[in-house]
């Protein structure tokens, strides 16, 4: 995904999110995120941008406490909010094609934009499901938040970074994830750890439904029933409980 729709990902959502919060009480809790409240939330949003144009203009720095964010007073959230994005996204536009610190090794400072949209994406759909806002996100954002996600779970510096990933290794057992549009995902687990592609082969465990919902049930945001699961159920159970985001 270019770095053009990135950006408008990442402003649509923040500005989504913020639209999904007006008007709430900063201290509601938030069901997805259970030891957040709303304004952690929110701050958890405005810190993690500005955290990573600082990354791609000046180098690694802490991974910030999310309760020491400040966002202000409710009345000017969406004002921080969309301040943070456009930090971000100046930031990646000056940096062009140099390489930038990341967990996982240089990269172009393209990864903080889509890393931060598709965070921001997510969180979204937090803030809505706390306030009872509708959320929606386009169908190929959906697509390469999965497939970043899928990155993610596949380099190896991520065991380290939470044990849990670790549990993702296996012996070749696969499982697919199938969208009503696309070709979807297939993901082996292997001694070494995961690897996926697109594919429609056959696998052990598919689940299958739309790929806003596929997204939303990856990163355990909707319960695997919102989707339709076949196969090992088990296998499934395994997957989700070792991958929370």
């Amino acid at each position: 995904m270019d770095t053009t729709r990135l950006a408008e990902g990442l402003h649509d959502h923040t500005a989504a999110l913020a639209g999904a919060v007006t008007g709430a009480d900063p201290e509601a809790h938030v069901p997805t995120c259970p030891d957040w409240p709303l304004r952690v939330l929110v701050g958890h949003i405005g810190q993690a941008h500005r955290w990573a144009a600082s990354i791609v203009g000046s180098g690694p720095s802490p991974v910030p406490d999310p309760f020491d964010a400040d966002p202000g007073s409710p009345e000017k959230w969406s004002d921080w909010l969309l301040q943070g994005a456009a930090e971000l996204e100046d930031a990646v536009l000056a940096a062009g094609e140099t390489p930038v610190w990341t967990f996982f090794g240089p990269q172009p400072a393209q990864f903080w934009l889509r890393r931060m949209a598709h965070d921001t994406t997510v969180h979204h759909a937090d803030a809505a499901f706390a306030t009872g806002a509708a959320f929606e996100v386009g169908p190929d954002l959906a697509a390469d938040a999965i497939s970043e996600w899928l990155d993610i779970l596949a380099d190896p510096a991520t065991a380290t970074l939470n044990p849990a990933f670790a549990q993702l290794r296996g012996t070749g057992q696969t499982l697919r994830l199938a969208p009503e549009d696309g070709p979807g995902w297939l993901i082996t687990r292997t001694p070494d750890g995961v690897r996926w592609t697109h594919a429609t082969s056959p696998a052990d465990t598919t689940l299958a439904g739309p790929v806003r919902d596929l997204l939303l049930v990856l990163t355990r945001r909707l319960p695997a029933d919102r989707v339709r699961v076949t196969g090992d159920h088990t296998l499934a159970e395994h997957w989700l409980a070792h991958t929370a985001a």
